[in-house]
């Protein structure tokens, strides 16, 4: 690990980046160009004090998954973050469809929908970044670990899963996750995460076993999502796709019609909090 460069580049990075292009306001105090260590660290959901201690250099060795969200908090492009990685001693991910590094273009959109529920997810259905507004709509699904980072996994393993949809449209819900999920095992083949994922929901849940066996195929439209808040109520929303093929992941952001109750619904959820 080489403290010193470490420390520099990230410094670089830091001070080239704006306010603005994280989606932050500038202030009027603001006397420097570049963003704060304070406002890095919020961005990388790490303390101030643990990113200040490496930018000095003075910190510990940082893991695999600490270099991974000071990657996208500062949005660096692939060969910046590989680039990160190597200063800290540690092997380059693998490029071909890891899923869990956020393309920088990405990030800039979805820092400018901190008013709207969006959030990227990965060919796994893994959930890698949220804002506030989808925290409050769907729950924080960013802190699990293991298979059950995956919607897919969970839903056909963990019933809790299934209490933001009707029971009307869980069938629905199952034949949609497998059919995407169908699609990455095609396009990934056998020897991938993917594959790993479909052998373990074979062996955990007889009806994915068994909508595994129809080899279901996505359509062109997905029409509106039917959720149950538990302080909501209920909510039918559209979910806007944005598709990163590059990174094998998608920018979903949710909407409603304007002038219905659901809109009415989904505008209170800034006042609910996460």
């Amino acid at each position: 690990m080489d403290r010193a460069e470490l420390a520099a580049f990230l410094r670089a990075r830091r001070e080239a980046l704006q306010p603005e292009d994280v989606g932050l306001p500038r202030g009027r105090r603001r006397r420097t160009g570049g963003l704060r260590r304070e406002e890095v660290a919020a961005l990388c959901d790490m303390s101030v004090d643990y990113y200040t201690r490496i930018e000095q250099p003075r910190g510990p060795n940082p893991s695999e998954q600490m270099l991974a969200a000071i990657a996208r908090g500062l949005h660096l492009p692939l060969e910046e973050r590989d680039h990160l990685f190597q200063l800290a001693g540690h092997a380059v991910p693998q490029r071909v469809r890891r899923g869990d590094h956020i393309n920088p273009g990405t990030m800039r959109i979805l820092d400018r929908l901190e008013d709207t529920p969006a959030q990227v997810v990965n060919h796994l259905g893994e959930t890698l970044k949220q804002t506030r507004m989808a925290v409050a709509l769907l729950g924080d699904e960013t802190v699990f670990t293991g298979r059950a980072r995956s919607l897919h996994y969970r839903w056909f393993t963990d019933p809790a899963s299934r209490l933001m949809i009707p029971e009307r449209d869980h069938s629905v819900q199952s034949r949609l996750l497998v059919a995407d999920l169908y699609g990455a095992y095609v396009r990934d083949g056998s020897d991938s995460r993917t594959a790993d994922l479909v052998d373990a929901l074979q062996a955990a849940s007889p009806d994915f076993a068994a909508l595994w066996r129809e080899h279901p195929v996505l359509g062109p439209y997905c029409a509106p999502k039917r959720f149950q808040h538990p302080k909501l109520g209920a909510l039918e929303l559209h979910c806007q796709t944005l598709v990163d093929p590059d990174q094998s992941q998608r920018l979903l952001v949710f909407t409603a019609v304007p002038g219905t109750e659901s809109h009415a619904r989904l505008q209170l959820l800034s006042v609910l909090g996460s």
